[in-house]
C-alpha cells in the first residue's frame, strides 16, 4: 500500500491519563515556533478550567516513552503548571513519513504557523518519499500546492538566512515573506545576466544587502521588490540592459537608494506606451465589429467617442501627424 493510499488509516488504541514526565516533543512537528502570549492565554485557561482536548500520542518503541502528535502546546504548558498527568488518545507508532504526514494533516486547520519550520518539515519528508512534485506533495500532506511552493522557494536559501525566519524572538525574527518576494529577483534571467551577477555566487551577497536595507528602510514594504523586478523588466525591454545593470549594482551597494532609483524614464515611457498600444488595439478591435444599429440609441456611448475623436485629433496635430483630419 502506497503512503498515500494509507492516508487516514492511524490506529486508535485508546483514551488513558498519562503521566506528564512520561511524554515528549515530536521532533518532526512542523510548528516550531510558540508565541509566549499565545502560550500565556492557554496557560491561563488551563490553570482554570484543566485540559479539555486530549492529547494525541503514540508509544515510542525504542524509548518507551510517549510521544506528541497532537498537544505540544497544552503539554508545554501542563509542564509549567506542574500536573502530574495528561488525557491522552494514543494512537499506533507511525513510520517516519507517516509521522511527519500526520503532523501536516492535524495542524493544517489550526493558527497558520511560521512558514519556515513547515518548510524544513517538508524538506525531510521529500529526502524520505524522493519526491519533489507539488501536486503529489500537496496530496501526501494535505497542504494546499501553493503553499508547497512557497516552501521549496525557502528552502533555495542557505541556512544562515532560513535560521533568520526561526528566531524565537518574534520582533528579531524576519517574516518568511520577505524572502519569497525577493525569490523572483535573485532568480530572474535579466538579473542573471548581469556582467556583475554570477548565478548563485552572489545570490547571498544580495540577500544580505536587501536585508540590510530593509532595516534602514531603503525598502519600506516587501511588496517593494515587485516594483524592483518591474523596473528591471522595463529597462530590459526598452533596451536598456547595460544601464540597468548598472543601477541595480548601485541599488545593491547603497543601502538607502529606493526603488525608484531604478526607474529609468525612457523605459518606464516604453513600458506605459506598449499598455496604451494594447488598449487602442483592443479599442480598434471592438469598434470595428460594432453594430450601429443595435447601439443605435446608447447616445452616452456615441457621446464618448466623439470627445475621444477630438481628443486623437489634437494629440495627432501636436505630433504633426493630423493634417489629413
Amino acid at each position: 500500500m502506497s503512503v498515500i493510499e494509507q492516508k487516514n488509516s492511524t490506529q486508535v488504541i485508546g483514551l488513558q491519563n498519562i503521566p506528564t514526565k512520561n511524554l515528549k516533543p515530536n521532533p518532526h512537528n512542523p510548528r516550531l515556533l510558540f508565541d509566549e502570549e499565545d502560550m500565556k492565554v492557554l496557560r491561563d485557561s488551563i490553570k482554570k478550567v484543566g485540559i479539555l482536548v486530549p492529547l494525541t500520542v503514540y508509544k515510542d518503541s525504542k524509548t518507551g516513552d510517549f510521544t506528541i502528535l497532537d498537544g505540544q502546546r497544552r503539554w508545554t504548558c501542563a509542564k509549567e503548571l506542574n500536573l502530574d498527568s495528561i488525557p491522552a488518545n494514543e494512537v499506533a507508532e507511525p513510520t517516519l513519513v507517516w509521522n511527519i504526514i500526520t503532523m501536516f494533516q492535524i495542524h493544517k486547520l489550526r493558527m497558520d504557523w511560521e512558514l519556515m519550520p513547515t518548510a524544513l518539515k517538508l524538506e525531510l519528508l521529500i529526502n524520505e518519499v524522493k519526491d519533489k512534485n507539488v501536486h503529489r506533495l500537496s496530496v501526501l500532506t494535505s497542504l494546499n500546492e501553493s503553499l508547497i511552493s512557497r516552501c521549496m522557494k525557502l528552502l533555495s536559501f542557505p541556512r544562515k538566512f532560513q535560521d533568520l525566519m526561526l528566531d524565537p524572538d518574534p520582533k528579531k525574527r524576519i517574516n518568511s515573506d520577505f524572502f519569497i518576494e525577493l525569490y523572483p529577483i535573485l532568480h530572474d534571467r535579466n538579473v542573471n545576466s548581469f556582467p556583475w551577477f554570477k548565478k548563485r555566487q552572489l545570490h547571498d551577497h544580495v540577500t544580505v544587502a536587501m536585508l540590510k536595507k530593509y532595516e534602514v528602510k531603503g525598502i519600506k514594504s516587501i511588496t517593494d521588490f515587485r516594483i524592483v523586478k518591474q523596473y528591471i523588466n522595463n529597462a530590459v525591454k526598452a533596451k536598456k540592459k547595460k544601464e540597468i545593470s548598472k543601477l541595480f549594482k548601485e541599488f545593491t551597494d547603497e543601502p538607502s537608494l529606493t526603488p525608484d532609483y531604478l526607474n529609468i524614464e525612457s523605459a518606464r515611457t516604453a513600458s506605459n506606451a506598449t499598455k496604451l498600444t494594447q488598449d487602442v488595439d483592443k479599442l480598434l478591435v471592438r469598434l470595428k465589429n460594432i453594430d450601429t444599429e443595435q447601439y443605435y440609441g446608447q447616445n452616452k456611448l456615441w457621446e464618448k467617442l466623439e470627445k475621444l475623436s477630438i481628443i486623437i485629433r489634437d494629440v495627432l496635430k501636436k505630433l504633426g501627424r493630423g493634417n489629413e483630419l
